[in-house]
Formats: C-alpha cells, sequence, structure tokens
C-alpha cells in the first residue's frame, strides 16, 4: 500500500469512527488519540496487518492523516496510540528476541523502577554557512548527530540553529511471576515519551503497579570503553500506549456461574469452617490456623479519618513452630490460593529487598527507585518464611511496613513514600529449633518485641507427642502418598481465589451495636482480669492493639457471609480466636492469668516482678533484724516460707536479683545488696 493510500485510509477511518473524540482532544489540548486496534481490523485488515509488521511508518501516516483535518486549533505535533492488540501480538518478556525487532507487539508486567524524566532531542536543523542551506537532521540514535556535508560541496562544522526536544523516561518492566513457573522473571528496559510521561501517566506507572504496554523493539548500539561500537545491542521497547491494569483481584473475570458459587458458600450454615475445609486438604489438623487464615485472607476494612489518619485492614499473622509442623507447606499453599501474593523466604530476604531499593539506574544515568517485595504485593499477601533466619536490620525494615502501610526510604537524594498495603503472613521457628516446655513462649521467639508486637495473631505450632493424635496423623499421611488423589479440596483453588478477591474488593460491612458491646466487654473484663496479689504488681492481659485486631477479625468474619454489619456471632468468633492466641503464648503458668508482657518480650513477667518485690523486702527486713548486710540463705528460705513461698522459688527469684545485679554473694551461702 502506497503512503498516499495509507494516509487516505487512515482518514477515513478516523472520519467514520474516531472523529468526534479527535475534536474533543484538540480542544482539551491534548496530543495523542487512542484507536482501538479491532476497529481497525473491522474497517481495513490490509492496513491493520501492515501496521503490525511495520508501526513506525504508519503511526507517521496516521499523524499526517489527523493534520489534514479542518480542526479548531492548528497543530504541530500529535500522536496516534493503539490499545487493544489481538492476544497473538502478545509476547512474553523473556522471550523477546531480534526476529520481534521493530514489530507492534504488546507486553505485560510489573513495574521495577522509574527514572526521571528527561528532555531528549528528536530533530535538529543546521545552516550551512556557506550557500545558507537549511539541513535537517532527525536524532534516532543515542549519540547526536550532526550533518557531515552539505549539497554545495562543503564539508566540516554547521551552525545549529533550532532542535525539538520531547520529554523521555525510562522504565524498567518486569514480567509478572505468575505467568512463569518457577523461572526468574526477566525485565527489559522501555522508553516513554511526550504525553506517555505526563503527570497522569506517571501516577499509573508508579513502581510495584502493573501495567500493559503496547510498543516495538527496538536496538541501542553499545559503545565499548574503548570508544568502539560492540557487536552486541540492547533491546528496548518504544512504548505507543501503556494502560495500567488494575491488580489481578480486579481483573479475574467473575462470571455469573461463579457468582452463584460464591453466594452458595457464603449462604452455607458455617462458610469459615468450609472454606477452612479447603484451604490445605493435604494438610493434617490445625483447624484454629485454617480458620484464622482464612479471616486474614479476607482481610478487614481500610478506614480513612478526616483527619487523614488510616487505620489499617489488613491482619498480620505469625505461625512460630517446631520443624515438620508443616507451616512451609502452609504457607506455600497460601500463595496459590491469595490474591496477588509474593513469597519470600528469610535467608534469602533483606530490608532493602524487602522494601525498597535505591539503584544505580543505567539507562539514563543517576539513580532510580527499586520496587522490593512488600511494595510489589501493595494490596495483596506478602508470605515471608523463616522470618527468625532473617537479620536484625532487616527486621526492623518491615515495622513501617507492617503498621503504617508505607514505606519511605530517603536516600542517595531520593525521598520518597510508596504505599505498601500489605498483609504479611510469616512463619519462624523457635530460638533453639525446637519448643522448651519449660521456658516463656516469648524467650522462643527470636524477634524483637516491636515487630511481635505489631502481630494480630501469633499461633505456636507445637508438636508434642500424643498417642492417639500421632496415630491420626500418621495413618492420614500414609493414605495421602498411598492415594494422592485423595486430598481433594470440596471449593476449587480457581473459586477460592475469585471468592477472596470478590470479598476483599466489593464487601464493607459496617460495625453493629451489639457486635460493639460485646467486643467492649470483653476488652474491659480482660484488662481487669489482671487482678493485682497483695500489693503485687498488676498484669496487662490486653492492650489497645489487640481491641483493633478484635476489630478486624470481627469484619472479616462479616465479609465471608457477605454480609453488610458485623453480627455478635462474628464478634465472638473474633474474641475465640485472640482468646485463644493470647492463652497459647501470654499465659502466665503460675496464676493462670494472661499477662501481654510475656509476649512484649519483657522477660519479667507480672507474677516474677511480684516475687522479686518481696524478695527484697525480706532482704531489707533482714538487714535490721540481724543488723548486718551479709544475709544468709537460709534465714531468707524460713521468712519466706511464712509467706508461703517454696524454697525452689526463692532460689530462682535470688537467682534473678543476682543477674540483675541487685544482690552478690560475697561468700557461699550469703548474699548481699549493693
Amino acid at each position: 500500500m502506497e503512503v498516499d493510500e495509507q494516509i487516505k485510509t487512515f482518514r477515513d477511518f478516523i472520519e467514520q469512527n474516531y472523529y468526534p473524540q479527535l475534536l474533543e482532544a484538540v480542544r482539551k489540548g491534548e496530543s495523542y488519540l487512542k484507536l482501538d486496534f479491532s476497529d481497525l481490523v473491522k474497517f481495513n485488515t490490509e492496513i491493520s496487518e501492515e501496521l503490525l509488521e511495520n508501526p513506525q511508518e504508519l503511526l507517521k501516516a496516521g499523524e499526517i492523516a489527523i493534520k489534514e483535518f479542518d480542526l479548531p486549533k492548528k497543530i504541530s505535533k500529535f500522536n496516534v496510540r493503539f490499545i487493544n492488540l489481538p492476544e497473538s501480538q502478545k509476547v512474553l518478556i523473556s522471550e523477546i528476541r531480534s526476529k520481534h525487532l521493530n514489530k507492534l507487539l504488546w507486553v505485560d508486567g510489573i513495574v521495577r523502577n522509574k527514572t526521571d524524566v528527561r528532555p531528549h532531542v528528536s530533530a535538529s536543523k543546521f545552516e550551512c554557512p556557506s550557500c545558507g542551506n537549511i539541513l535537517s537532521v532527525l536524532q534516532l540514535d543515542q549519540k547526536y548527530k550532526e550533518p557531515t556535508r552539505c549539497g554545495c560541496g562543503r564539508k566540516g562544522k554547521f551552525k545549529e540553529i533550532s532542535k525539538e526536544l520531547v520529554d523521555g523516561q525510562g522504565l524498567v518492566l518486569e514480567e509478572a511471576a505468575e505467568d512463569l513457573e518457577g523461572f526468574q522473571p526477566k525485565r527489559i528496559n522501555v522508553f516513554l515519551r511526550d504525553d506517555l510521561v505526563s503527570p497522569l501517566t506517571e501516577r499509573k506507572s508508579s513502581p510495584g503497579s502493573r501495567i500493559q504496554l503496547v510498543g516495538w523493539v527496538t536496538e541501542v548500539p553499545i559503545t565499548l570503553k574503548t570508544g568502539g561500537q560492540s557487536i552486541k545491542f540492547e533491546l528496548i521497547v518504544e512504548a505507543n500506549s501503556l494502560e495500567p491494569l488494575h491488580d489481578d483481584t480486579l481483573s479475574l473475570n467473575i462470571t455469573e456461574k461463579d457468582m452463584e458459587e460464591i453466594m452458595k458458600i457464603a449462604k452455607s450454615p458455617d462458610p469459615i469452617h468450609l472454606l477452612a475445609a479447603s484451604l490445605a486438604p493435604s494438610i493434617y489438623g490445625h483447624d484454629k490456623i485454617k480458620e484464622a487464615i482464612i479471616l486474614q485472607l479476607a482481610g478487614g476494612c481500610r478506614k480513612v479519618r478526616p483527619d487523614g489518619v488510616t487505620t489499617r485492614g489488613d491482619m498480620h499473622m505469625l505461625l512460630i513452630g517446631d520443624p515438620g509442623s508443616g507451616k512451609s507447606q502452609l504457607l506455600k499453599r497460601i500463595s496459590q490460593i491469595a490474591p496477588k501474593a509474593r513469597f519470600v523466604s528469610g535467608k534469602g530476604a533483606t530490608g532493602a529487598g524487602l522494601t525498597a531499593a535505591v539503584v544505580k539506574d543505567e539507562f539514563l544515568g543517576g539513580w532510580s527507585l527499586e520496587a522490593g517485595t512488600l511494595v510489589l504485593a501493595n494490596r495483596g499477601f506478602a508470605i515471608i518464611d523463616e522470618m527468625d533466619k532473617m537479620g536484625k536490620e532487616d527486621t526492623s525494615a518491615l515495622h513501617e511496613a507492617l503498621e503504617q502501610q508505607t514505606v519511605s526510604i530517603a536516600k542517595a537524594n531520593i525521598q520518597a513514600t510508596l504505599r505498601c498495603e500489605t498483609t504479611v503472613l510469616a512463619a519462624a521457628n523457635p530460638k533453639f529449633g525446637r519448643f522448651d516446655p519449660y521456658d516463656l513462649i516469648a524467650n522462643q521467639i527470636n524477634l524483637p518485641p516491636t515487630l511481635i508486637n505489631r502481630f494480630d495473631l501469633i499461633f505456636p505450632v507445637k508438636d508434642l507427642p500424643n498417642r492417639e493424635k500421632d496415630e491420626t496423623t500418621a495413618s492420614f499421611i500414609l493414605n495421602f502418598h498411598k492415594d494422592p488423589s485423595k486430598a481433594v479440596a470440596e471449593i476449587s483453588t480457581e473459586l477460592m481465589r475469585k471468592y477472596f478477591s470478590y470479598v476483599r474488593l466489593r464487601i464493607n460491612p459496617k460495625m453493629s451495636d451489639v457486635a460493639i458491646e460485646e467486643i467492649k466487654e470483653y476488652y474491659v473484663s480482660m484488662r481487669n482480669s489482671g487482678a493485682p496479689e497483695e500489693g503485687g504488681v498488676r498484669s496487662i492481659p490486653i492492650t489497645a492493639r489487640q481491641l483493633e485486631a478484635l476489630i478486624r477479625l470481627s469484619e472479616a468474619s462479616a465479609k465471608i457471609r457477605l454480609a453488610k454489619s458485623v453480627t455478635k456471632k462474628d464478634a465472638q468468633k473474633a474474641i475465640e480466636l485472640v482468646s485463644h492466641c493470647l492463652n497459647e503464648t501470654a499465659k502466665d503458668s503460675e496464676t493462670g492469668k494472661i499477662d501481654i508482657d510475656r509476649l512484649g518480650g519483657s522477660k519479667i513477667t507480672a507474677t516474677q516482678r511480684n516475687s522479686l518485690s518481696i524478695m527484697k523486702e525480706i532482704i531489707s527486713a533482714l538487714e535490721e533484724q540481724l543488723n548486718s548486710k551479709v544475709i544468709p540463705v537460709e534465714n531468707i528460705v524460713d521468712a519466706a516460707k511464712e509467706k508461703n513461698i517454696p524454697p525452689e522459688k526463692v532460689e530462682e527469684s535470688l537467682e534473678k536479683l543476682r543477674r540483675s545485679g541487685d544482690i552478690f554473694e560475697p561468700k557461699r551461702g550469703f548474699v548481699q545488696r549493693l
């Protein structure tokens, strides 16, 4: 097809299908028009095929066609952007080869990092000093080109009179991990120019967002250090149009049939139990944990107050357990069900890799921001295994991400705050590999107390020998190995993904008065249940953080039923799970009361603080009585007996005082205050 013919075809096509949109774009001062490729195919198949084979020439023809229209404003530059290319033109980034050069295709992926917007020269004009001739030079390569000779025969330096500049910006696009099974995702540089770098598209293509990109692949020469040109070329995608893909949750097509299935699950007598049974059919037991994960997958409601403060709706959960108790299997299974999930393992993750890193930009020079796992999983799930194997500096990077749900970075003159509304599900082993049944659980969690505090639910997964339980577990595992097809879930993985995507996006229940009353009653009675012993220190059973956890859990329970409001039953479900976790992790074995300090990492519980203060009183009373600074331990044991404190407790308390530096032992069997 000749060029004139191409221009005429484009002119007719736009006149018939897009004339009003063109007038509107020109009136608004926009310099681009989006055309649907499927409309062009219907209009003329020949030109649509030529467009796929030779996009640069045909887009130029489209631009000339638009300039020929009688428009209300004169336009100097106008871009034609194509969307909705056929599926046959989709290419995975890892499959881009030299045969794709200069062909129109589309890719989708996740923006890893983004450079600043910088002006690039597109064309320049030079004047010949001898004859006054004007020479135009198109700047298509990386290197600035000047004319070498004029028509009059002159060679040498020419005078530059003008140059055209366009805004340019580089992106690094990485293919989505879902498209690949176990391979390393590949990246490619993308070059955006003109209106694609406008502030509106800037927001659409921030690091971590998923985009669909139409463009063509071009090669960029690589200059060697010696100054010559390498035989190797760099590939780069010149973007023609860019569309943000809403999170996978939105792009899941929920059909009417799916909707019927979703309603059927929600209307069943106990939807939480039904979903929990299908969560991980190949893992035996852990019913409470499975129920909690179902609520975590549904999530609470994010609230933004008028003063701009937001309260997170995401619940974070931590599983701490003995080896071989099925934690990692459970986590791997969740990464298949949860919408937009990313899985990382502790030893292979750093703080920068989880939050965000500043990297040197090879493409356009300078520094650019690269999003980490938590930012890439924005509005999705980050699943962290082996969390205890991470370094202290790396776990401290998670504090802000878990509570404020943002990641702030201030490095190499980049100051940025990225959104990370991410739900975290983490697993860790106890400090010494296995739980010691005689020590506090808090002492065995090898994580900073400030981080432990941010988890709404903490489940210890204990693996204790028990004949009946071991028999059922063993027969379950052995039967499963005999016939793997037995572990079939009632609800398919695909339907569960759709169910949670729908629930997280569309359902937003409100708290009812009865639910508020139920939670309030539990909270107040728990707060005041840590009653002080005579003259003792009061233990704190529950804090405001657990109160927020209760609200989030009860909202999630209502979401599972697709309900508009949170009922008393939902509140009771939340209370049941929170009290289960507190009983497992924060119960003081001596008094049977719950003491949050056990979980907060304080090595001394309220009961122990109490016995220590009694010990100190006994020592000071004996000092006066014996009129000596050195007190025999026997006398202390006798005095403690009167207060109903057994001798082994006395020994334990004295040891604690010795370690804290309150007392020392001048000679064997005697103690003295410091």
